[in-house]
C-alpha cells in the first residue's frame, strides 16, 4: 500500500526543482541558523563540568545547583513540539529571531544571577526560547533544500545535533578554568546578537500565518506542558529518590499520567491542534523517531557516564575531562564528511546498523574497565563511539524528514527532536539506576569475600596498619581504606556493567533497521 505521507513524484518535483542552485543568501542563512541551533544544543550540557564552581558562586546545595541542568531540560522538552505550530504561525524569519534574542537575553541574565533562584528561572527561560530554534533548523534543512543537497546539509545538521552535546563538558570546563563559569553565559551575547541580526536580514524562507493564532490551545499547550515536564523530572529525579517513593516523584508521576490522557485526547480531537501527530502515519518517520530516541540514550547518556568516571574514579578536574572527551567530538566532526558521501552511494539502511555496531563494539571495549582507564585506554573506545554516533544519526534523520510531505515536515520535526531528548532523559535515568544497583550488588558480594580468610585481604590490611603506625587508631583506619578500596572496586564494576547494557541494547536496535522501507536515493531522479 502506498504510503500517505511519501510525496508524490509532482509534488517532489514542484518543490524540489525551482531551487535546485541554492543561492549563496540562502546557504549563509541556513549557516547561521546551524549556529544559533549549536548553541542551544550546547547549552544543555555546557555547566555540567562546571556545577560544582556554579555551586559555591551561588551558595547553593548540590540538589539545588543540579536544577541548573534541570530546568532548561524541562522547558526545553516543552518548547520542541510546539515549535511546529509556532513556526507556521511566525514563519521560519520570526521565530528564530525570537528564539535566538530570547536565548541571548536570558544567558546574559544567568550570568548575572546572585542566587540559585535567579538562575534556575533564567536558565528555565532559556531552555524555552531556545528550543525554537532546534527543530527549525531541521525543518528548514528539509524544505528549503532541495533532495539533491540532503547529502551536504544532512552532515551538517546531524553533525551539530551530536556534537554539541559531546563537546559540552570540554568547551565549559576550557571556558570555567580560563575565566569563570559566569563566562559559561556570556559567551552566548555577541553571538545570539549576531545571530539575530543576521535571520532578521538573511531568512526568506516562508511567509508567517498570523491568523493560527487565534485558535492557538492554551488547554494543549496546559496538558503537553504537564505531560512532559513531570515526565521529565520524574526522569531526571527519580533514580536518586527511589522513584515513587519520595513524594515530589509520585505526585508529578501522577500529573504525568492524567496530563497525558489529556494531552492525546486533545491533539486527537482538536481542530487545530499545538502538536500534529499525523506524521506518525508515515512507517518510516515513526520507526525513525523510534531510533531517534534510542540513540539519545546513547548521545546523553555517554556524554553523562564518561565524565562521571572520570570524575569518580580518576579524580579529573573539568578541563581534564573536557580533553579527554575532545576525542569523540574530533572523531564526529572528521567523520561528517564521510557520511555525506556515503548516504549517495549506499543504502541508508546499511549504514545506520553500521553505526549501531559501530558504536557497540566501542561500548563492548568498556565493559572490562578498570580504575586505571585513562585517555589511552579510553581513545579507541571514543573513536568507534563518536564514529557510531555520526554514521547512524545523519541517514536517519534523512529517512525520517526527507521522505515527508513539506507542510508536514515543521512540526515533524519537533517531534522528531523531542524523542531524542527525552530518549536522553530516560537513557540517564537508566544508567543511574544501572550504576546504583549494580554498585550495590558488587558491593555486597566483594565484602563477603573480604574476610579474615582471604589472605590477599589480609595482607592489604595489615600493611594499611603497619603504614598508619602512630596516627591514631591505626587498625580503624586501615579498615576505612580497605573499605574504600572494596567501593571504589564496586563502582568501576558498575560502570562495567552498564557499558554491557548499552553494547547489548545497540547492537538489538541494529536489528531494527530492517523495518526501514528503502528510502528514495539523494541524487536527483526522474521520479521517487
Amino acid at each position: 500500500m502506498a504510503n500517505a505521507a511519501t510525496p508524490s513524484p509532482g509534488l517532489i518535483s514542484a518543490v524540489a526543482a525551482p531551487s535546485e542552485r541554492v543561492s549563496p543568501r540562502r546557504m549563509l542563512a541556513f549557516v547561521i541558523m546551524v549556529f544559533g541551533m549549536f548553541m542551544s544544543i550546547l547549552d544543555i550540557q555546557i555547566v555540567s563540568a562546571s556545577l560544582t564552581d556554579i555551586q559555591a558562586g551561588l551558595s547553593a546545595s548540590s540538589n539545588e545547583v543540579s536544577w541548573v541542568q534541570t530546568a532548561y531540560l524541562i522547558a526545553e522538552v516543552i518548547a520542541i513540539p510546539l515549535s511546529g505550530f509556532l513556526s507556521r504561525a511566525f514563519g521560519t524569519r520570526l521565530l528564530f529571531a525570537i528564539s535566538a534574542s530570547g536565548f541571548t537575553l536570558a544567558s546574559f541574565l544567568c550570568g548575572f544571577a546572585s542566587s540559585i533562584e535567579q538562575m534556575i528561572l533564567w536558565r528555565a527561560i532559556q531552555g524555552f526560547l531556545g528550543a525554537g530554534m532546534i527543530p527549525t533548523v531541521f525543518a528548514s534543512a528539509y524544505t528549503v533544500f532541495p533532495r539533491s543537497k540532503f547529502h551536504i546539509v544532512g552532515p551538517i545538521v546531524g553533525l551539530v545535533a551530536t556534537l554539541a552535546p559531546t563537546v559540552g563538558p570540554t568547551v565549559g570546563g576550557y571556558i570555567t578554568d580560563a575565566m569563570s563559569w559566569h563566562w559559561l553565559f556570556f559567551i552566548n551575547v555577541v553571538p545570539g546578537i549576531a545571530i539575530t541580526v543576521g535571520v532578521l536580514a538573511l531568512v526568506d524562507f516562508d511567509q508567517p500565518n498570523f491568523a493560527l493564532l487565534d485558535r492557538f490551545d492554551w488547554f494543549g499547550l496546559i496538558a503537553m506542558a504537564g505531560f512532559l515536564g513531570s515526565l521529565e523530572y520524574v526522569l531526571e529525579e527519580g533514580p536518586q529518590y527511589e522513584w515513587l517513593q519520595d513524594t515530589s516523584v509520585a505526585v508529578c508521576a501522577l500529573v504525568c499520567g492524567i496530563s497525558a490522557i489529556a494531552f492525546f485526547y486533545r491533539v486527537l480531537t482538536a481542530d487545530e491542534p499545538i502538536v500534529d501527530i499525523r506524521a506518525f502515519n508515515d512507517r518510516n518517520f515513526s520507526i525513525g523517531c523510534v531510533l531517534s530516541f534510542c540513540l539519545g540514550i546513547g548521545l546523553y547518556g555517554l556524554t553523562y557516564i564518561y565524565p562521571r568516571y572520570l570524575a569518580e574514579v580518576r579524580g579529573y578536574s573539568a578541563l581534564m575531562i573536557g580533553e579527554t572527551m575532545f576525542v569523540s567530538g574530533a572523531t564526529m566532526f572528521l567523520t561528517a564528511p564521510l557520511v555525506g558521501r556515503l548516504i549517495q552511494k549506499v543504502d541508508m539502511r546499511l549504514i545506520i546498523a553500521a553505526g549501531l555496531v559501530i558504536f557497540a563494539v566501542g561500548a563492548y571495549q568498556m565493559t572490562w574497565i578498570t580504575r586505571d582507564y585513562d585517555f589511552a585506554e579510553l581513545l579507541l573506545p571514543q573513536v568507534l563511539r563518536g564514529m557510531g554516533m555520526m554514521l547512524a544519526m545523519v541517514p536517519i534523520n534523512n529517512i525520517a524528514l526527507g521522505t515527508l510531505r513539506p507542510d508536514r515536515v515543521k512540526n515533524a520535526s519537533g517531534l522528531f527532536n523531542l524523542t531524542r531528548n527525552l530518549g536522553g532523559a530516560v537513557g540517564l535515568a537508566i544508567i543511574n539506576e544501572v550504576l546504583n544497583d549494580r554498585t550495590d550488588l558488587h558491593i555486597s558480594r566483594l565484602q563477603e569475600r573480604v574476610t579474615w580468610g582471604n589472605a590477599t585481604a589480609t595482607e592489604t590490611l595489615n600493611m594499611f596498619t603497619q603504614r598508619l603506625q602512630g596516627m591514631g587508631d591505626a587498625a580503624l583506619m586501615a579498615l576505612k581504606q580497605l573499605s574504600q578500596i572494596v567501593h571504589r572496586q564496586a563502582v568501576v564494576m558498575g560502570y562495567g556493567d552498564a557499558f554491557f547494557v548499552l553494547t547489548v541494547f545497540y547492537l538489538g536496535l541494529s536489528l531494527l533497521v530492517m523495518l526501514l522501507k528503502r528510502p528514495a536515493s539523494a541524487a536527483p531522479a526522474p521520479a521517487h
